[in-house]
């Protein structure tokens, strides 16, 4: 191998030197190189694996040699033994040595033999099996391998002294290979086997084996039967349930209760619920008598404390909390401002209101309480929650522009709020003004002024300048004074809240006014489904102070979270009885989330009538041209009777806004859309605040049903679904097909064979079928939102770009 290695490597120097010769093959050196390293290595390593496994040969040999040995001496020393017991029991002692000596050494001349013949053996085996390769390569090496101190047995003489060997080292190793034999004999035994031989008792052992000595199963003991103790008399305090609670109210078991009911005709499960009369019939029957005691909520335990009436003596006077209102840019806050010598419009986007904030003002020394609102959309969303914060109601109008919708709307619901108005003739500094004409109109809103012989206040003042602000001042006071606000400061105080928000700083802060008692720091509120405790309030001024009365605007912190704006607040005795009563708020809302008791429709009107429960009917009319809407008006108005009186609390012309769903929740009215619609916006808000919206085309069909729900005869034949809606974005005219719309289909899906309606700004233009409906070339049943489409529709070709068609369809109710 040597000289391999040195050939190898003058070949690789000659190879290298010749290569350095040529400067073409000096980028090819280093995979030479490598590769001679990688070539050197595998040599290496095979040289390293034949001299361990040599190695491992010579030593695997030596080994099995001495293991040899050992065993024939043992076999051997048997002999010896059985041959020495056979003598003692036929032979006299003294012929006992005699015989020892003799079966020596016929021992080590048959020991001699057998090894002999062993040796003769071992070639043959290694034959027969070949891959025993280590003791078939190199039989000399391994005799050279034994060391010299070692004798073997084969140069053993029967004369020579072999005597140690063969009588010194058995002797003492007798003992010590019985054990072990008898180990590597118990080892191989499974427990079962130890134990019927005896080597394990199996007395002491935990584990059973032996099907002769198993543990006896332990005795069940009978479970004791608990007799139920008779009870006779229950106290139920609530007016429903569960089967298993009275169960367990009235000591019976829940399977008969549920028989009891099966046969009273009720059917229900353990966990159904039941009310008290059903209880107090299946209690009777297992003769338990039950008794009925309501607790009080914790709610009801706050609302007592606030109804509860003040004693006169303690009433004082309070100010008048006024709220202004009218249309957009009519000068309410502008209005404000001249009133409290402040710039508010300044810090306002575009001079119009951003925010509802509350001001105190200083006339003859008294105090009045301004609510600036973004139109009237606050003022009837806190109403809508039942609060009545407002006393007056100031209604701006520009002498120029005159009455507007919004204004119109605005003096609709100071009237549904039934609080005094007060008009504001306002820009009257302007030249060629008619406040006379402003009174007209206002007349068409059954609005009369004092100077025509009614009883609303009418003051011509102008903003800009300052002119008549203190008149109407002094007209608030005078109204203020006629209606005499009190409220009583010496009790826990209450109010609403006009504008709640997040601070980063300072955290929940709510604009509240304190309308009855006084708020102090550090008392613990509840507004809605939120609590906390006063932990610093700030009047309007941004002072802090430590109480705020009657009709004061402050703003307060210490909420745990952001409360909403028109929810009332309330202070209570501690922070346990707040926790108390919003835990028990919102377990009330949601049990009854999607329920809206107090909104009417108009299928259950007779109902409500039949039952006392309604002596008005509120309607709301919106109509396509204010010819549809008088004539519904006075139609409807003449429905009225003995039972129940038909108001129309609103009307105007145009779609169903969102404006008028709110009208319609906060004074359970109905509103009727005449060849108009709701926009989507209207829409929702309806479904999830329950209002009842009707759309006719015909205004007998609306009288009709009026008419029909009053006297109970109201039953709706179809119900409309509306499938989807597609906006026109242009107009083909096509040989053999006519006028096609092409649209772009912006919600739900338009079905070929449904119903169609055109609207022209949500007023609706014509009411056919789609003649056909096509997504590119192809006649198709349907077309999903985001795809466009061309359509004909019966009877009508007067599409224009901005057309909506809303595809519907009739279902009929059983």
């Amino acid at each position: 191998m040597a000289e391999i290695k040195k050939t190898e490597e003058s070949v690789d120097k000659i190879k290298l030197l010749a290569s350095l010769k040529e400067e073409k093959n000096l980028p090819k050196l280093f995979n030479v190189l490598r590769e001679q390293k990688k070539r050197l290595d595998l040599i290496a390593r095979a040289l390293d694996d034949i001299n361990r496994k040599k190695e491992e040969q010579a030593l695997a040999e030596m080994l099995a040699q001495q293991r040899e040995q050992e065993e024939l001496l043992a076999q051997q020393e048997s002999i010896k033994e059985q041959d020495i017991k056979a003598d003692t029991q036929t032979v006299s002692p003294e012929k006992i040595d005699e015989r020892q000596q003799a079966g020596e050494a016929t021992q080590k001349q048959e020991a001699v033999a057998h090894t002999k013949e062993q040796k003769q053996a071992k070639p043959l085996k290694q034959k027969e099996q070949p891959k025993a390769k280590t003791r078939q390569e190199k039989p000399q090496e391994t005799k050279a391998q034994i060391p010299a101190d070692k004798p073997s047995l084969v140069d053993a003489k029967p004369s020579a002294p072999v005597a140690p060997v063969s009588i010194s080292s058995p002797t003492k190793q007798k003992s010590h290979d019985k054990k072990d034999k008898k180990f590597e004999e118990k080892k191989s035994m499974n427990k079962r086997t130890l134990i019927r031989r005896g080597f394990i008792d199996d007395r002491f052992d935990d584990d059973d084996y032996s099907p002769r000595h198993r543990k006896p199963k332990a005795k069940k003991t009978p479970k004791k039967q608990i007799t139920p103790i008779k009870i006779e008399k229950a106290v139920i305090t609530t007016d429903n349930l569960t089967v298993k609670m009275l169960s367990e109210k009235i000591g019976v078991p829940a399977q008969d209760i549920l028989k009891k009911l099966m046969i009273l005709g009720v059917m229900t499960t353990i966990n159904g619920v039941v009310d008290f009369d059903t209880m107090e019939l299946v209690a009777d029957e297992f003769g338990v008598k039950l008794e009925k005691k309501i607790e009080k909520t914790k709610e009801e335990v706050l609302s007592e404390s606030v109804l509860e009436e003040d004693n006169p003596e303690d009433l004082v006077e309070r100010p008048a909390i006024v709220t202004v209102m009218g249309h957009v840019d009519h000068g309410k806050t502008s209005l404000l401002d001249a009133i409290r010598k402040t710039n508010v419009i300044e810090g306002e986007a575009g001079g119009i209101t951003q925010h509802i904030g509350a001001y105190t003002v200083n006339v003859r020394d008294k105090k009045i309480t301004f609510i600036d609102t973004p139109g009237h959309e606050a003022f009837t969303a806190m109403r809508a929650r039942g609060a009545k914060v407002t006393d007056i109601a100031i209604i701006v109008v520009a002498v120029d522009d005159g009455v507007m919708p919004q204004t119109a709307e605005a003096i609709n619901h100071a009237k549904a709020a039934n609080v005094p108005i007060i008009i504001a003739i306002n820009k009257i500094d302007k030249p060629n003004t008619n406040p006379q004409r402003i009174l007209e109109q206002l007349t068409a809103h059954e609005v009369l002024c004092e100077a025509w012989g009614g009883d609303s206040p009418a003051v011509e003042i102008s903003a800009k300048t300052g002119k008549n602000i203190d008149k109407l001042l002094d007209t608030i006071l005078d109204v203020a004074e006629l209606h005499e606000f009190k409220a009583n400061p010496n009790r826990k105080g209450y109010g609403t809240i006009i504008e709640a928000k997040l601070d980063k700083s300072r955290g929940p802060v709510a604009n509240i006014i304190v309308q009855n008692g006084t708020l102090r720091v550090g008392d613990a509120i509840v507004s809605g489904v939120t609590y906390g405790h006063v932990r610093a309030m700030q009047d309007d001024k941004g002072r802090n102070i430590k109480e705020a009365g009657p009709s004061m605007p402050v703003s307060v912190l210490g909420f745990s979270e952001v409360p909403e704006a028109g929810e009332h607040i309330y202070v209570v005795e501690d922070e346990k009885l707040a926790k108390q009563v919003v835990s028990e708020r919102i377990t009330k809302q949601r049990t009854a989330e999607s329920a809206v008791s107090n909104i009417v429709t108009l299928s259950d009107v007779f109902n409500k009538i039949s039952e006392g429960k309604m002596k008005d009917l509120n309607l709301i009319i919106k109509a396509d041209v204010q010819g549809s809407v008088e004539a519904l008006k006075e139609s409807l108005s003449k429905l009225s009777n003995e039972e129940v009186k038909v108001n129309t609390i609103h009307c105007g012309v145009g779609a169903v806004k969102k404006t008028d769903v709110m009208l319609a929740e906060a004074s359970n009215a109905i509103i009727i859309g005449f060849n108009v619609r709701a926009d989507a916006e209207s829409k929702q808000l309806a479904e999830s605040s329950g209002v009842d919206i009707r759309y006719y085309r015909i205004i007998y069909d609306a009288i009709d049903d009026i008419n029909a729900a009053i006297k109970g005869m109201l039953t709706p034949k179809f119900e409309e679904i509306v499938n989807g809606q597609c906006e026109v974005r242009n107009v083909f005219k096509i040989t053999g097909a006519g006028i096609v719309a092409g649209c772009y289909v912006t919600s739900g899906k338009i079905l070929r064979n449904s119903n169609v309606r055109v609207l022209r700004d949500n007023t609706v233009v014509y009411d056919s079928t789609i003649g056909s409906l096509k997504r590119i070339k192809d006649d198709v049943k349907e077309v999903a939102t985001g795809y466009e489409c061309g359509v004909t529709i019966s009877g009508f070709s007067d599409f224009k770009v901005g057309d909506v068609l809303e595809s519907y369809t009739l279902e009929k109710i059983e």
